[in-house]
């Protein structure tokens, strides 16, 4: 066990180096993101709703649903996790509860955004956004009312999808000032506007590359260079999972067998490994009573 609190072993590795950041959509792609040597993961609110409840990314899930799930993660892995919290499920007490729920489920902290609920993906049109203020006073809430000092506040503005890019950055320097963490600028569109914005904003920043989105498919050092110190993969395991399964169920209908798609699989030695079967087995045996 870590002695460091989430946020802390977080901002360690922060300190060091930038990250880049896969997406998990349940507790198996977490521990699959861990294996592959990542030292931290994103929990993705899309990929929740749509790999945990089959619904679409517009805030369907509740609180409870949300940390519950993200509960599994954080116990199933021993990186840090950032959570999506997405409008922050309400406001004043609501919101501060929901910070509370999230520390207490072991993320190393949330990623909260300024539209209007209920929301949109971030690469989609037809968003609305809270005011300014408004987002400044959830991140003050955040800020002051988190147990760690260390639990990370990233302030996501969906403001270049609605607005301009002008506001997002105007947005940006006064969620900084509220006492965000990091800043996360969504669905910018051009790599000049990534190098226009790290310029602006003298804060840590987070870079999302999400696939058959707004923004251009920049390779994660690129924007390392630029000064971003996270580049979040947010949906990547769910679509190339998703395209996986429904290749192979059209081979299962059509054959009658599974046999062609056996090279593909992970083996069963394999994922007994990934969720340490035999680590439960011996705590069992362990458990059970001597005659």
């Amino acid at each position: 066990m870590n002695a460091l609190s989430p946020g802390k072993q977080l901002r360690q590795i922060l300190k060091q180096k930038p990250i880049l950041l896969p997406g998990a959509f349940n507790a198996l792609s977490a521990q699959l993101i861990e294996q592959a040597g990542f030292e931290a993961v994103y929990i993705s609110g899309a990929g929740l709703a749509n790999g945990v409840a089959g619904l679409p990314d517009i805030g369907l899930l509740s609180l409870s649903e949300v940390t519950t799930q993200v509960r599994y993660i954080t116990e199933a892995v021993r990186i840090p996790a950032i959570a999506d919290a997405d409008t922050g499920f309400g406001e004043g007490l609501h919101f501060k509860r929901a910070v509370h729920l999230f520390e207490a489920a072991g993320a190393a902290g949330i990623q909260i955004e300024d539209q209007q609920f209920p929301k949109r993906c971030g690469h989609l049109s037809g968003k609305t956004l809270i005011s300014a203020k408004e987002m400044a006073d959830k991140i003050k809430i955040a800020v002051s009312h988190r147990t760690d000092p260390d639990f990370m506040i990233i302030a996501r503005t969906d403001a270049r999808g609605v607005t301009h890019f002008q506001d997002a950055v105007d947005r940006a320097k006064r969620y900084i000032d509220a006492g965000a963490d990091m800043i996360f600028p969504e669905a910018l569109q051009s790599t000049e506007e990534f190098e226009s914005f790290a310029q602006a904003v003298n804060h840590p920043l987070l870079a999302n590359m999400t696939e058959f989105g707004k923004s251009p498919d920049l390779p994660a050092e690129t924007l390392f260079q630029m000064g971003y110190r996270i580049v979040l993969f947010p949906m990547t395991l769910f679509r190339i999972a998703a395209g996986a399964m429904e290749k192979s169920l059209e081979t299962l209908k059509t054959e009658g067998r599974a046999q062609q798609c056996v090279g593909e699989m992970q083996t069963r030695d394999a994922l007994y490994r990934l969720i340490k079967y035999d680590y439960y087995e011996q705590l069992d045996q362990g458990m059970t009573p001597e005659e």
